[in-house]
């Protein structure tokens, strides 16, 4: 990890993207530090997109058509719903610089968010961020049973039919695995890394 703290130069909206060319991410230890540190993991995970996986029990409840989801109209109540704490996780790394950054993103076209409303309520999404061909996945946020799966499924879908080639989560979880996430070293992830990013940006 390479730290970036407070007194050191500014992470501005360019330099974040050309963190993420390089396999680099910031964090915050929590929402109340504002100190940013930089993250690159030995071991990284992915979903490919040739093997994601759809459970029975998911298709089945998409079927039923639970919730609209919507591409990119609510951006920045997703990153505010990611930051709140929750019963399954009481705190989180989204820090007022984080929601800045990001916010930035989205006004440049690279960052993106996939929202399940629930009529007027926004119930449940996810963000992250697309440079060439890749979509790096942030953080996401279910109110409602299934729906942040369900905005999974879709971004996936969203990202095959436009050409995307890889999909980092950053880490694995038993949640992600279900789906077909990965862990791969940081030298294979490098080289999917370097092809993505070799390719003219994506339209999300």
């Amino acid at each position: 990890m390479t730290l970036a703290r407070g007194g050191e130069r500014k992470i501005t909206p360019d330099i974040l993207l050309r963190a993420y060319s390089i396999g680099l991410f910031p964090m915050a230890d929590s929402a109340d530090d504002p100190e940013l540190f930089w993250v690159e993991p030995e071991i990284r995970g992915i979903i490919p997109l040739d093997q994601f996986h759809v459970s029975k029990s998911l298709a089945k409840a998409m079927a039923k058509r639970p919730f609209e989801v919507r591409f990119d109209t609510a951006f920045h109540a997703v990153v505010d719903k990611c930051a709140e704490p929750a019963d399954d996780r009481p705190s989180t790394w989204i820090n007022v610089e984080i929601k800045s950054l990001y916010s930035a993103l989205h006004t440049m076209g690279h960052a993106h968010s996939v929202e399940a409303w629930e009529g007027d309520e926004l119930v449940g999404g996810l963000y992250g961020v697309s440079l060439g061909t890749a979509f790096f996945g942030e953080s996401m946020f279910s109110r409602r049973t299934n729906a942040s799966k369900i905005c999974l499924v879709h971004l996936v879908e969203r990202l095959r039919q436009q050409g995307f080639t890889l999909l980092d989560t950053q880490f694995t979880t038993d949640h992600l695995k279900t789906f077909g996430a990965v862990d791969i070293p940081k030298e294979d992830y490098r080289i999917l890394l370097e092809d993505a990013m070799m390719q003219a940006d994506a339209e999300f």
